[in-house]
Parts: structure tokens; sequence; C-alpha cells
């Protein structure tokens, strides 16, 4: 046989192989909704290796963010997007505080979901790894290995 004789020490493990990973619990001052996103979340994101302990109050950002969105969806169903007012201009309508607060809520998700790859885009901005050489592009041009 030529060759190095094989080793054990670069083998890598098959997943049902790997050791279990810890799944943080919800922060002490979560509750209600955002501590059942994030029972439903985590599991997902330590499994994508996207939920470093550093980032744990930023994901508790974000699982508040989801749990204001669900309650202010389930409030406009019940009092609806508008409510009319009588102004010195005529009849108007105003948007209900559930409507503003939905708003909020969805904004504050997409601020905090680009952080942990929770969208198509930011999933793939994550997993292209390092950002690259900045001349890289043109160098290939220039080389003719393009």
């Amino acid at each position: 046989m030529r060759g190095a004789k094989p080793s054990l020490d670069n083998v890598v493990p098959m997943k049902g192989d790997m050791p279990a990973r810890h799944i943080p619990e919800p922060l002490p001052h979560m509750a209600g909704r955002s501590v059942d996103v994030w029972k439903e979340l985590a599991p997902l994101l330590v499994a994508r290796d996207r939920l470093d302990p550093l980032y744990l109050y930023q994901f508790a950002s974000y699982c508040e963010a989801v749990a204001n969105f669900i309650d202010a969806t389930y409030a406009l169903s019940v009092d609806g997007l508008y409510y009319e007012v009588q102004t010195r201009n005529g009849r108007q309508q105003k948007a209900t505080a559930a409507f503003r607060a939905q708003q909020e809520a969805m904004n504050q998700m997409r601020r905090d979901s680009a952080l942990f790859g929770l969208s198509p885009v930011d999933a793939a901005r994550i997993s292209a790894g390092a950002q690259g050489d900045l001349f890289e592009d043109i160098m290939r041009k220039i080389d003719g290995t393009d």
C-alpha cells in the first residue's frame, strides 16, 4: 500500500454520532409567547450553529418582537385596521394602535432576523463565509482566468 497509514484523527463523525448541542433556556425576563418562540426557534438555530451564547439577548429581542407581532395581529383581527373620527375637516380614518404596534414589531423582526440569518437573503449572506478579496474579480479578468 502506498501513502500514509490512515489515522482516526482526520475522520469526520457522521451527524448521528455528533454530541448533542446545548440548547439555551429562555432568559429569565421573558414570558408568554416570547418563550414559545424561543423554544421553537432556538433548537433550529443551534443546529445551524447560529446561536452563540454571546448573542442570547439579541435573540431574546427577536423573540419579543415576534410575540408582539402575534399579539398585535390578534388585536387587529378584533379591532380592525382603522377607526373613524370626526374632525374639523370632516370624517377621517385613523390607524389603530394595534396596526402601528404590528408595523413596529415587523420592523424590529426584520432588523433582528438579519443577525441570525432568518430570511433567505440573510441566510445566504451568513453561509457565504468570509468577505473575500476586494480586487479578486478584477484580477481574474486581468489574468484571463475569469
